[in-house]
């Protein structure tokens, strides 16, 4: 006899993914995986879970290319200062939470955006410093490249008008030569060291925050970069089988031997379970475009003494001899470059990696990816390497690009479209807690383009764009081949993980404009159902 399904779930318009068989109207679970789908006529049983999903679009569910995840559980209780106008508002919201806050204790938030400012100009340490005196402060800019530290937290980490900048970073000064209290890049990890390092239940509490808000949106999985104490925290849920998103842990490069030792490889199963993927690392070759530390061949257009900044490992050469015994070892580079002349670097040490080592299914990834030149594109395609991107960052980055780099350099950024027609596999992602980890707003971001200050509703260089259905793949099949998943997840299909989730609109019969207002109405993973709207499935709860 036939085994019976877990779940069934019947009356959907499902939207598999699939190019062989796209659409479908029942889908079976059993055992966390698909048992089947297809069309035609099911019926519900007593003897087994069942989900009239009443004609809602149903589809893979989404796999975020690029987070940080267990970081972006910890600052969902943070003081978030995205919505601060001015430095008047920065400083206002930044006195309101020192409120009682623990004397010698850090306060730690960000999301702030200069840009977002009239004045456009950094904050400095005397906007908090007056009523932080007793405890340090620690504010990161929205790209997480740039902090605004107060003086307390100044004089933890040793800097002063004498400390020189370390390589690949910028302690700002005044005319006097004095730090103002903005560190960029190397500058912000002489502070982060000497911040203590949370306990092991807050990374676990941060992780639970994290997988609701993820399980609300639809998010499936993700891949986190993290650091390795994260990981502890996703194994620790695992082992109370409380995880409800499946973790692709990308750890920094300098832990490839800790990898490579337990015989961990990115085109393996060793030391890897359906819950948490091992087997990718991550470097850094430069800042970011807001902070002024994206590398460039050219000097920003609005200030010509500046090119960005190369990371210090990769200046050195240390980014290199990590990579080519990571790819030795079949571990998978995931590297970040977000100025063309980084891109460029990367892009010479992948070549380098592919002549000299042995040959395999390597996968390179660039992440972000946002300004190439002419020719790097061809070298991109023939790398076969990973275009991991974050379309929210177009429509952000947008507003104020082409006053830093010029329209030149501006109109070829975040090139979705030229990747696709490069052949480039694109994996969509958010960088979250940067970017809202909303899919529907990165969806919405790859086919529009339209930037949040509402000036380019038709598209910031909208030649760009990419259609729905090339988006939605990015998001689902794209980041699952990037994480060497394919064949676990990614489409809906018989012996794929039970990984879907529920639209309260279909997109294909929506406006682009609209796309960003659809909502999730159900996620399940692993077969079970760990967010429903009750509104609209009421009689479904947590666990079906």
């Amino acid at each position: 006899m036939e085994p019976k399904p877990d779940i069934l779930l019947m009356n959907g318009n499902i939207w598999t993914g699939s190019p062989r068989n796209p659409y479908a109207n029942y889908l079976a679970c059993k055992d966390g995986r698909i048992m089947s789908v297809g069309t035609g006529p099911v019926h519900a049983s007593d003897e087994i879970g069942t989900v009239d999903l009443g004609g809602y679009f149903t589809m893979p569910g989404f796999i975020d290319a690029h987070t940080h995840f267990r970081i972006g559980g910890a600052s969902l209780n943070r003081l978030d200062l995205r919505s601060a106008r001015s430095e008047i508002e920065f400083s206002e919201a930044v006195s309101t939470r020192s409120n009682g806050h623990p004397e010698g204790s850090w306060l730690i938030g960000g999301s702030w955006d200069h840009e977002n400012w009239e004045s456009r100009r950094l904050p400095t340490k005397e906007l908090v410093d007056g009523f932080t005196q007793q405890f340090p402060v620690f504010l990161d800019r929205i790209d997480t490249h740039i902090a605004l530290v107060n003086s307390h937290a100044l004089r933890l980490a040793g800097i002063s008008r004498n400390t020189p900048d370390p390589p690949g970073g910028v302690i700002v000064r005044d005319s006097n030569g004095d730090p103002t209290g903005i560190v960029k890049d190397a500058a912000r990890q002489m502070i982060l060291q000497v911040i203590p390092e949370p306990k092991m239940a807050e990374l676990v509490r941060d992780a639970r925050e994290a997988m609701k808000l993820a399980n609300r949106l639809g998010v499936t999985s993700v891949s986190d970069m993290g650091p390795e104490r994260d990981m502890r925290a996703y194994i620790d849920l695992k082992e109370r089988g409380e995880l409800t998103v499946r973790v692709n842990m990308v750890l920094p490069i300098d832990k490839w031997r800790t990898l490579g030792n337990h015989g961990v490889q990115a085109n393996s199963n060793a030391g890897v379970n359906e819950w948490i993927k091992l087997g990718a690392v991550k470097a850094f070759a430069d800042g970011s475009l807001g902070a002024g530390t994206a590398w460039f061949f050219d000097p920003y257009n609005d200030d010509n003494t500046n090119h960005g900044l190369a990371t210090d490992i990769l200046s050195s050469g240390e980014l290199e001899t990590l990579a080519f015994d990571a790819d030795r070892n079949h571990l998978q580079l995931a590297i970040h470059a977000i100025g063309d002349k980084a891109v460029s670097r990367v892009l010479d040490i992948f070549e380098r990696i592919q002549r000299q080592n042995p040959a395999w299914d390597r996968r390179f990834r660039i992440e972000h990816a946002q300004h190439l030149t002419e020719e790097d594109f061809a070298r991109f395609g023939k790398l076969y390497a990973i275009a991991s991107v974050q379309p929210y960052h177009c429509i952000d980055d947008g507003r104020w690009a082409e006053r830093k780099i010029g329209s030149g350099r501006a109109g070829s950024a975040f090139a979705f479209r030229r990747f696709l027609d490069e052949r480039i596999t694109l994996a969509l992602g958010t960088d979250w807690p940067v970017a809202p980890l909303n899919p529907m707003e990165g969806i919405h971001a790859a086919v529009t383009r339209a930037t949040i200050d509402g000036k380019h509703p038709d598209g910031w260089n909208p030649q760009q764009k990419i259609g729905l259905e090339e988006a939605l793949r990015a998001y689902t099949f794209g980041s699952a081949f990037a994480s060497f998943s394919e064949s676990e997840k990614g489409i809906l299909d018989t012996g794929k993980l039970a990984d879907i989730v529920v639209l309260s609109k279909n997109p294909f019969e929506t406006t682009p404009a609209e796309l960003k207002d659809i909502k999730v109405v159900m996620t399940v993973v692993g077969g079970k159902v760990v967010y429903a709207d009750d509104n609209i499935f009421e009689a479904v709860r947590d666990g079906v």
